[in-house]
Parts: structure tokens; sequence; C-alpha cells
């Protein structure tokens, strides 16, 4: 009697547990990251110096999923932000260039769940990016303006997997612009000519891979420590173009480490993050 007590308690309790996760929102949870770190970076801008300039670089990214209506709620939308900043030399230590970018990410991902620990997404990002490198050397054109958008194709792979009973998240992201525009002055122009003369030029150009051949990657790894969602990642993001007789490139290798917070914080390493079924990550 006592055994079949047990038995009728522990179906209750799973079952329970079961329709509450069911009855879950999908939509309303939202998972963060914040994410904080330092790499390696490599600048080449013509209109600056025909040389390359190469020192570390700091970065932040920060970084939000949740699940969507769309499409019978198969569908995710993640919001990715990051901003470096980096003090580089060439390599005759001659000169020095200041850089800074901040990039946003805004992508639709439909969720082709193939096991329960194996997610693959796909699907369109729209790719904002702005920032500046100063070259302390030069006097008539010491600073170029980095102003683009795309339209990009974003692909991610999730997994769940455990070790022993530890809990972990593996996932590995790329972003490929297909197509866009770029903001760039022409061959010998400067910039007095383009906003105080109001000289006319083909400053605003169409791009796609022919002339802007970047790609973005991003691999990281959650992990739980006590209570404390941890997540570390490797980041190369790759930059360039080739616009107007100009050449330029942006090239970073991050490593960072920060934490992770659902919508409503889950304890315990046994929740590493939310129920599957309603989780977007």
């Amino acid at each position: 009697m006592k055994k079949i007590l047990l038995l009728l308690l522990s179906l209750f309790l799973g079952l329970s547990s079961q329709a509450q996760e069911d009855s879950l929102q999908a939509n309303r949870y939202v998972m963060r990251a914040t994410l904080y770190g330092a790499g390696f970076t490599n600048i080449l801008d013509t209109y600056l110096s025909p040389m390359e300039y190469t020192r570390p670089e700091i970065r932040i990214l920060r970084e939000s999923m949740r699940m969507t209506k769309l499409m019978n709620g198969n569908v995710s939308v993640q919001s990715l932000f990051q901003a470096n900043l980096s003090l580089t030399e060439n390599k005759a230590e001659t000169s020095n260039e200041m850089a800074g970018m901040v990039n946003w990410n805004y992508a639709l991902h439909y969720q082709f769940r193939l096991t329960e620990n194996l997610k693959i997404l796909a699907g369109p990002m729209l790719d904002l990016n702005g920032g500046f490198i100063y070259n302390m050397r030069n006097s008539n054109n010491p600073a170029q303006a980095k102003a683009y958008v795309n339209l990009a194709a974003s692909g991610m792979v999730i997994y769940r997997f455990h070790i022993g009973n530890y809990p972990l998240i593996a996932r590995y992201q790329a972003n490929l612009p297909v197509m866009g525009i770029m903001f760039s002055p022409e061959y010998g122009q400067s910039y007095y000519e383009i906003f105080s003369l109001k000289n006319g030029g083909k400053n605003v150009l169409f791009t796609s891979l022919h002339n802007q051949p970047s790609l973005r990657q991003l691999v990281t790894l959650d992990f739980p420590i006590r209570s404390v969602n941890m997540r570390f990642g490797y980041l190369c993001d790759i930059q360039q173009a080739k616009v107007n007789n100009l050449k330029s490139h942006i090239w970073s290798h991050a490593f960072m480490i920060g934490f992770v917070k659902n919508f409503y914080l889950l304890k315990g390493k046994n929740k590493v993050a939310m129920p599957s079924r309603v989780s977007p990550y």
C-alpha cells in the first residue's frame, strides 16, 4: 500500500510539473546575458594610412532572446548589442590609431528542434554598425567615420548536455551580411568637401558579398556556479570592405565572460536555463 501511494504521489508531482511547464507563456520569458572581454584587433583603413594597426581591444556584449507567437510559436527574436574600443600602433611604431565601434543586431530565428537537447536556428538579421577610426599622426584627414547597415543571414546551433550531473549549454552562431548600404568618402575626398563645401560624390554605396565579405562568429558555453549562471565566449569578428577605391578592415578576436539571467531567475545547477519547451536558448 505504501509503495502504491508513493507511486501515485510521484505520478501526480510529475504531471503537475508538466502542466506547469506547458502553461508557461513562452513569449514572456527572456534570456539576458552580459559579457565583458578583451582580445586582439587588426585595423586597416587606406583613407587614413596604407599600414595595418594592431593591438589589444576591450569589448562588451549584451544579448537578449525570447520566443514569439510567430509561426505557431517556433520563432525566437534575438537582440545583440556590442561595443569595442582599441588603441593601436603600426608595425613601424611611428603612429597610433584609436578606434571604437558599436554594433546592434536584431534577428528572427526559426527554431528547428531536432531533439530535446539540440536546436538549429536560422533566419534574417538586421545589422547596424557605427564608429570611428582616429589617426593621431594625420593632420589633413585625421579621422574616418564608419557607418553601414546590412541585411544578414543568421544561423545558430544550441546543444544542451551534461558532464556527469553538471548541466552545460553550448552555442555556435554565425552572421553573414548579404546586402546593405555603407557611407564612405571617395578616394582623396575630405570631410570638409563633403559636409562644408557640399561637393557631391558617391558617398552612400550599395554593398554585398562582392565588396563587403564579412562574417561574425560567436561561440559560447553556459555553466552554473552554485545559483549563478555563467557564460564564457569567443568572438571572431571579421569586418572588411572595398568601396570607392578604399580598402578597410577591422579583424577582432575576443574572449569574454559574464552572466546569464532569465526573466524569472531559476536557481540551482539543475536549472541552468528555463524549461526547454519555453526557452528561446
